[in-house]
């Protein structure tokens, strides 16, 4: 039996919802007439943010560069303000295919050639010039990506000199100072490691436990072994939400200054 809500009830609930503003800085959550109006508004700065699918051993998620990056393109865009936030990008340069390199010697990894991953992020790029944003800027959370958005943002800023229009690769945002501090903590560097160690495993234990499979910390034993560089079970929370930190807002310093220098 069917049961159908009284008329007040979905004209206040038709009301409250209409009332909402947006609250977001996602584009993707938002309409094209919300983004036309914030372009209006004044928000003319949009993040790209770049992760990647690729194993990060037997305790992380395949997606944790995607999940990371996107909540740290978040807190930057709120903390700058006028600023929206593209969809990740989750398919990057990982390795070959055949004979599989890198990454791709572990299920589960995506990958894309260098050129691919430059023409997507070339498009997008032109994509948010042509609506009208000025400032636009390359978040690069993984390694394999950096090379590649200094190239496409050299190309564009010097096809588009003529312009107001700059896209920012941000250098400062990744690695970032995390691995320096947790040495500093009193950490070894063969335990910090480079690749699924203490800094991405100690962001997910502030963050979200739930990315990470807590029985499988184990110490790395590389490309060769289990994919790990590092050692995982040194991580905490504590190290997260300070790792966390210094990436946003060593982001959130960068685009400042470039915002102001453009």
């Amino acid at each position: 039996m069917r049961f159908a809500l009284p008329l007040v009830t979905v004209s206040c609930l038709t009301g409250a919802l209409l009332a909402q503003a947006p609250g977001t800085v996602f584009l993707e959550d938002l309409t094209w007439t919300e983004v036309r109006d914030a372009l209006a508004d004044g928000t003319t700065t949009v993040i790209i943010p770049t992760g990647g699918t690729e194993q990060n051993g037997p305790h992380m998620v395949l997606g944790k560069h995607n999940y990371l990056v996107k909540h740290k393109a978040g807190e930057v865009a709120r903390r700058l303000g006028n600023t929206l936030v593209a969809p990740v990008m989750a398919y990057v340069p990982e390795g070959d295919v055949d004979p599989p390199t890198g990454h791709m010697r572990f299920p589960g990894t995506i990958t894309t050639p260098p050129g691919v991953f430059e023409q997507v992020l070339e498009f997008a790029a032109r994509s948010f010039k042509q609506h009208g944003f000025r400032d636009i800027a390359l978040l690069g959370d993984s390694g394999g990506n950096q090379a590649s958005q200094a190239a496409v943002a050299e190309r564009l800023n010097r096809e588009w000199a003529d312009t107001p229009v700059r896209v920012h690769h941000l250098t400062d945002y990744y690695p970032g100072p995390g691995d320096a501090w947790l040495v500093e903590q009193g950490e070894r560097e063969e335990d910090v490691g480079s690749h699924a160690g203490m800094h991405d495993t100690a962001s997910f234990l502030f963050l979200d436990p739930s990315k990470l499979r807590l029985d499988r910390m184990e110490r790395g034993t590389g490309g060769e072994g289990n994919g790990v560089n590092g050692h995982p079970g040194r991580s905490t929370a504590e190290y997260g939400d300070r790792i966390l930190e210094m990436q946003i807002a060593a982001a959130v310093r960068q685009i400042g200054m470039l915002r102001e220098r453009r």
